[in-house]
C-alpha cells in the first residue's frame, strides 16, 4: 500500500518549521539505518533504493517529486511513531488519516500519555470523540473555562496529572466529579488565575478520592480553613508540594500536619499570623523549601524559619515589603546552611550555593545546574522548584508593572528571566516567555515599550532564545514566544536583529498554524514590525502578505484578537507600493471589505478602514483605489463605519473615503451610498474629537467637493460651518486641510454666499496671514478670491440685513481680505527685484523668481480646467490684487491639482 506522496508533503509543507527539521532529523537517521540494512539483504535492487539525499533532508527542501516512488508504509514502526510527537494534533490526524498502517501506528498508546488542549474548543463532544484513545492518558492541559466537565467524558481512569487555567469558572462540583472520576492523580494544578468558586469542599473532595496526590497548587482560592488542611494531611500521605498562592485565608496551625510535604508555597497570600507560622511550620519534619514571597511576612518570622526549621534549605522571600528598608547583610543570603532569595540579593548566587564549591563564581546558575553530569536528585528537586518559584514570582511582578522594579530588571531580572527561558521544564519557559512579553511593555494601549528593558533582552541573546522557542512543536510555547517577540520588536534596533535572526520567517510561518493563539501572535510579531520602512520586503518575501491575507478567510469574525493583528499588519503593509499590489493580488481588497462589512468589532473595523485606506492611497502608481470602488459593498460599508460609536473606527473609515474621492467614479458612488450626508454629520460632531478624526473628515469633504454637484450638497447640507470651525483650529495639519476644502467649494457662487453668511470669511483672514502652512495661507488665499471677485455682489443686500452682512459690510471686509491676499503674494518676492527681472526677460533671472515663487508643497496640487478658466479670466480684472494672486496660481499651475494626494 503507497501512501499518497502530495498528501504528505502537504502535511509537511503545513507544519510550522521546527516540527519540519525535526521529523526530517527523525526521518534522515531512519533513512540512513535502513539503508545500512538493506545493503546486507537486498544489494541487487538498487533501483529499488529510496534516494533522498542528506543535502535536501537537512535544508527542508521536500516536494512530492523527491518523494517519487517511496513506499512509505516500509518505513519501521518506530521510526513513524517517532514523527507523530513533533507534529501537532491536526497534522498527527492528518498523517493519520493516509493510510490504515498509519492509523493504527497513530493510535499508539505511547502518542496518548499526553495532551496539551489549551488552544483547542474542549467541550464534551470533543471528549467523546478523543475517548477511545485515552485509556493511556496521564497528563492533561486544558483551559478551564467550559472544559472541566469534559474531562470526565475523556474517560482516562489513568490521569495521573491535570493543570488547567483560566480556573474563575471551575466549581467545586466539577473538581469534585474530576477527583472521583480519577482516583490515580497524583498533581493537580490550578491557575494562575483565582479559582473564585473554588472552596473548601472540592479540596476535602480531592483528599478523599485521591490518595495518591502528590502536589497540590491552587490560585485564588478565598479561604482554606483547618478541616480541608488536615484532610489532605490524613489522607494524601505522599503529599510534598503544596501551593496556596494569592489566597485569603489559610489555617497556618492546620499547616503543621502536613508532615510529609517538602515543598510549600504561600506566596501572595493575605492575612497570615506569621508568628503562629513561623512556630508551626519550623517543626515541620520534611520541609525543605518555603516560598513567602509576595505577603507582609516579618522579619521576625523569616528569622524564625531560617534558625528553628530542620531540614530547610530555601526560603525564597521575593519582593515582599520587609526587604524594601534597611536589613542585616548577614541575613540575605546564607544562614547556617539555610539560602534566602531576595530581589537584594544575588539569587543566582543563592542558587549555586547549593552546588559543589566549584560553582561558586557562575554567572548563571541554573545553566551550571543543567550542564552537570553527576547531580544529586535531592538537589535536582530543588532547583526544579525554585525555577517554577522564579517564574511565578516574575510573572506577577512583570504583570503588576510597577515602576520601583526598573532597577531590578536591568540588574537582575533579564538575566533571571534569559536563564528560565533556557528551563527544560515547558511551563517555566512558557512562563518566562510570558513575562518577557508582559515586563517590556509600559503602556499597552499606545503600544509603548521600555527600550533599556526589550534592548537588555537583546543584549542577553535573548531573541535568538525566543525563536528557538517559536520554533518548537509545542504551541504553548510556540505561541508564548511569538508574543514575546511582537512586544519587542516594537523597539527599532530589537525589530532589526529580529529580521537578521530569521524572525520574519519565523512569524510567516506560524501565521499559518491552525492553532488561533499561534496565528494570532504570529500575526500581532508581524504587525508591528511592518511599522516604518525596513522589513516589509522581507515580510513579503517570507509570505507573509498571503498568510495575512489567508488569516481573515480562515478564521471567523467572532476572533476579534486575531482579525485586529491580521489588518493592522495589512494596513502597515498596504502603505508600501509594491507590498500594496501584492495584498491585492492575494485577495486582501475583497478580505478587508468583508470585513468592514461584517465584523462587529471596532479593532477590526478600525484597522480594516486603516487598511484600505493606505492601499487607495498610491494614486496612479497602481489601480487598488479604483479597485476598492468596484468592490461590492466597499464605499457602502465605510460611509457606514463613519457613523460608529468609536472615534478611532470613523477616522479611519472618514481617512479611507478620503483617498477613495481620489478617483472619479469613487468620488460620485460615495456621494449616491450617502457620503456627503454622513461626511458632514461627522465634521459636525468632530468639534471636541482628535485632530486625526478632523482633518480626515475635513479631508474628505475636500475630495468629495471636487465635482460641482457635491460642492453643492455639502454646503446645502450645511457642510460649510462645522469647515469653517475646523478652519479657526490651532493644528496645522486641521486648519490646513479645512481650508482646502473651502476652497473648493468657494469656487461655486453659492457656497461663497454661504461662507460670508456663517462667519468664514476671518476665519480665512487669519489663515492667509498668520498660518505657519504656507499651503494653508495659499488656498485659504484662493478662497478669499473667489468670494471677493464680485460674483456674489448682487445676492448681498444694500441695507443692514438679519444676519448682519450688507453691501457696505462686504465691500468693507472685501477690501481687508483682498489687501491680506496681496501681502501673502508680496511675500514670496520682493517687487523691485521682480520687475526688473521681467523687464531684462532673461531666462536665468526669470526662472530663479518663478522657483521663488512656487510653494513645494503644492507638488500634491493639480490645476483642473475650469480653475484655469477661472485664473484666466482674472488675469483682465481690472483689480490688480486679483491679476496679482490669479498670476501666483498659475505658476504653481505645473505643481498642482485641485485636490490632493496623500
Amino acid at each position: 500500500m503507497y501512501v499518497s506522496d502530495v498528501y504528505l508533503c502537504w502535511v509537511f509543507k503545513e507544519s510550522s518549521s521546527a516540527p519540519i527539521f525535526c521529523c526530517l532529523e527523525v526521518l534522515k537517521n531512519s533513512l540512513d539505518m535502513n539503508r545500512r540494512v538493506r545493503q546486507k539483504r537486498e544489494r541487487g535492487r538498487e533501483k529499488d533504493k529510496i534516494r533522498i539525499s542528506s543535502e535536501t533532508l537537512e535544508s527542508g527542501c521536500l516536494t512530492s517529486a523527491t518523494f517519487s516512488g517511496v513506499d512509505w508504509t516500509t518505513l519501521p514502526d518506530d521510526t513513524v511513531i517517532q514523527l507523530f510527537p513533533y507534529l501537532n494534533y491536526r497534522d498527527r490526524a492528518s498523517l493519520a488519516s493516509t493510510c490504515r498502517a498509519f492509523r493504527l501506528l497513530g493510535s499508539s498508546p505511547c502518542l496518548w500519555e499526553s495532551l496539551d488542549l489549551r488552544s483547542h474548543k474542549f467541550d464534551t463532544a470533543a471528549a467523546v470523540s478523543l475517548s477511545p484513545r485515552c485509556k493511556n492518558l496521564q497528563r492533561l492541559k486544558f483551559h478551564a473555562a467550559g472544559s472541566a466537565d469534559a474531562i470526565v467524558s475523556l474517560q482516562a481512569r489513568a490521569l495521573r496529572e491535570i493543570c488547567g487555567d483560566f480556573c474563575r469558572e471551575i466549581t467545586d462540583a466539577a473538581l469534585s466529579v474530576i477527583a472521583a472520576r480519577h482516583e490515580m492523580l497524583e498533581s493537580v494544578h490550578l491557575g494562575p488565575d483565582a479559582c473564585e468558586r473554588i472552596s473548601c469542599d472540592a479540596i476535602k473532595a480531592l483528599a478523599y478520592c485521591c490518595p495518591r496526590l502528590q502536589r497540590l497548587w491552587l490560585s485564588g482560592v478565598k479561604e482554606v480553613n483547618g478541616d480541608a488542611i488536615n484532610a489532605l494531611a490524613k489522607h494524601c500521605r505522599q503529599l510534598k508540594d503544596v501551593g496556596f498562592v494569592e489566597s485569603d485565608n489559610i489555617d497556618e496551625v492546620a499547616f503543621g500536619n502536613l508532615n510529609s510535604v517538602k515543598f510549600l508555597s504561600v506566596a501572595g497570600t493575605r492575612n497570615l499570623k506569621w508568628g503562629s507560622a513561623a512556630q508551626i511550620w519550623s517543626r515541620l519534619p520534611c520541609l525543605v523549601c518555603l516560598d513567602v514571597s509576595r505577603t507582609d511576612v516579618n522579619l521576625s518570622a523569616i528569622t524564625g524559619f531560617l534558625s528553628s526549621s530542620q531540614n530547610l534549605k530555601v526560603l525564597s522571600a521575593l519582593n515582599c515589603p520587609v526587604f524594601e528598608g534597611e536589613v542585616d547583610g548577614n541575613l540575605m543570603h546564607n544562614h547556617k546552611g539555610k539560602i534566602l532569595l531576595t530581589f537584594l540579593s544575588d539569587m543566582f548566587k543563592g542558587v549555586a550555593s547549593l552546588f559543589d564549591d566549584n560553582s561558586k563564581n557562575v554567572t548563571d546558575a541554573f545553566q551550571y545546574w543543567r550542564r552537570l553530569k553527576n547531580r544529586d536528585k535531592n538537589v535536582d528537586e530543588i532547583v526544579v522548584w525554585i525555577e517554577c518559584v522564579f517564574s511565578h514570582s516574575l510573572l506577577r511582578i512583570a504583570e503588576n508593572n510597577v515602576k520601583e522594579f526598573d532597577d531590578f530588571w536591568l540588574t537582575q531580572g533579564v538575566a533571571k528571566l534569559l536563564s528560565l527561558l533556557r528551563s527544560s521544564q515547558e511551563e517555566v519557559q512558557e512562563r518566562a516567555a510570558t513575562a518577557v512579553a508582559t515586563f517590556v511593555v509600559i503602556d499597552d494601549e499606545n503600544a509603548t515599550v521600555d527600550c533599556k528593558r526589550a534592548q537588555a533582552i537583546l543584549r542577553g541573546d535573548g531573541i535568538r532564545l525566543l525563536l528557538n522557542l517559536a520554533r518548537s512543536c509545542q504551541e504553548g510555547l510556540q505561541s508564548e514566544a511569538a508574543k514575546a517577540i511582537a512586544n519587542l520588536s516594537i523597539d527599532s534596533k530589537v525589530a532589526k536583529a529580529v529580521a537578521e535572526s530569521g524572525g520574519i520567517n519565523i512569524l510567516a510561518s506560524l501565521a499559518k498554524s491552525m492553532n488561533r493563539l499561534v496565528a494570532e501572535e504570529a500575526a500581532g510579531g508581524l504587525w508591528n514590525l511592518s511599522v516604518g520602512d525596513d522589513h516589509k520586503g522581507s515580510i513579503a518575501k517570507a509570505g507573509g502578505i498571503k498568510a495575512l491575507v489567508d488569516l481573515i478567510f480562515k478564521w471567523p469574525s467572532s476572533t476579534e484578537g486575531l482579525l485586529e493583528r491580521a489588518t493592522g499588519a495589512l494596513a502597515n503593509l498596504g502603505a508600501d507600493d509594491k507590498c500594496s499590489l501584492e495584498v491585492a493580488v492575494a485577495g486582501g481588497i475583497h478580505a478587508l471589505v468583508m470585513l468592514a462589512r461584517t465584523c462587529k468589532f471596532d479593532g477590526v473595523q478600525e484597522q480594516s478602514a486603516r487598511a484600505l485606506a493606505n492601499l487607495a492611497a498610491h494614486g496612479d502608481s497602481n489601480g487598488n483605489n479604483a479597485a476598492i470602488g468596484q468592490e461590492e459593498g466597499a464605499l457602502e460599508a465605510l460611509v457606514q463605519l463613519t457613523y460608529s460609536q468609536n472615534e478611532g473606527v470613523r477616522q479611519e473609515a472618514a481617512g479611507a473615503l478620503w483617498n477613495l474621492s481620489f478617483d472619479d467614479k469613487n468620488r460620485e458612488a460615495i456621494a449616491a451610498a450617502g457620503g456627503v450626508e454622513a461626511l458632514v454629520a461627522l465634521a459636525q460632531s468632530s468639534s471636541s474629537a482628535s485632530r486625526g478624526l478632523q482633518e480626515r473628515a475635513a479631508g474628505a469633504l475636500w475630495g468629495l467637493s471636487v465635482s460641482e454637484t457635491n460642492s453643492i450638497a455639502i454646503g446645502r447640507q450645511g457642510g460649510i460651518a462645522p469647515l469653517i470651525a475646523l478652519a479657526r483650529s490651532d493644528i496645522e495639519d486641521v486648519h490646513e486641510t479645512a481650508a482646502g476644502a473651502l476652497w473648493n467649494l468657494a469656487f461655486y457662487r453659492e457656497n461663497a454666499l454661504h461662507i460670508v453668511q456663517d462667519g468664514g470669511v476671518k476665519p480665512l483672514i487669519h489663515l492667509c496671514s498668520s498660518s505657519i502652512s504656507k499651503m494653508a495661507r495659499f488656498m485659504a488665499a484662493l478662497a478669499l478670491v473667489y468670494i471677493f471677485d464680485g460674483r456674489i455682489d448682487a445676492s448681498v443686500p444694500a441695507g443692514p440685513s438679519s444676519s448682519g452682512s450688507s453691501k457696505t459690510n462686504l465691500d468693507g471686509v472685501g477690501k481687508m481680505a483682498l489687501k491680506h491676499v496681496e501681502e501673502f503674494v508680496t511675500s514670496f518676492y520682493d517687487p523691485q527685484t521682480f520687475h526688473t527681472a521681467a523687464a531684462s526677460l532673461v531666462p536665468t533671472a526669470l526662472a530663479q523668481i518663478a522657483e521663488a515663487i512656487r510653494i513645494q508643497e503644492a507638488g500634491h496640487l493639480r490645476c483642473s480646467g475650469a480653475e484655469i478658466d477661472r485664473f484666466l479670466r482674472m488675469l483682465r480684472d481690472p483689480s490688480s490684487i486679483l491679476k496679482s494672486c490669479s498670476a501666483f496660481a498659475l505658476l504653481q499651475e505645473s505643481t498642482y491639482s485641485l485636490y490632493p494626494i496623500y
